[in-house]
């Protein structure tokens, strides 16, 4: 059972683990031995995630997330199968958690004084720049 807080927690069932060999250093061995972890979850189809914690999910997952709506997480970090799968369920643990807390509210604001003050110079400079840049075509009413 993987619990993320919250009131959340996965199954091991619904988490998929594959092992593969990686890249890297370890010399021979690396050649032989499948280190790296892929950890599959699907997450929109999951039954243990809350629907707004899936929608939240979708926009933080961003290119983990598959269209079918599973969640991929790739681990090569370290040498031992043992602690790349570890990482990625840490990985897991940590976009959940992300997931699960409801972002704050944006408080309304009214720009201050000096900020309105800022603006308003920038754009009297701005327009007097271009003013300057126009060319003045002698005008023929003064015979």
């Amino acid at each position: 059972m993987l619990d993320a807080g919250q009131g959340i927690s996965v199954p091991e069932s619904e988490l998929e683990f594959d092992f593969v060999l990686s890249g890297g250093p370890g010399g021979q061995k690396v050649n032989r031995t499948a280190s790296a972890v892929v950890l599959r979850f699907n997450a929109m189809g999951s039954p243990s995630l809350p629907e707004e914690v899936k929608e939240r999910l979708r926009d933080i997952a961003g290119g983990r997330l598959r269209s079918d709506g599973v969640l991929v997480i790739h681990c090569r970090t370290f040498r031992s199968q043992a602690r790349n799968r570890e990482h990625a369920l840490r990985k897991l643990r940590a976009l959940l958690r992300k997931a699960s807390r409801r972002p704050k509210r944006r408080s309304l604001t009214s720009p201050t004084a000096a900020s309105i003050e800022r603006r308003l110079q920038g754009k009297k400079r701005r327009s007097k720049l271009k003013r300057s840049r126009s060319r003045k075509i002698p005008s023929d009413d003064t015979e």
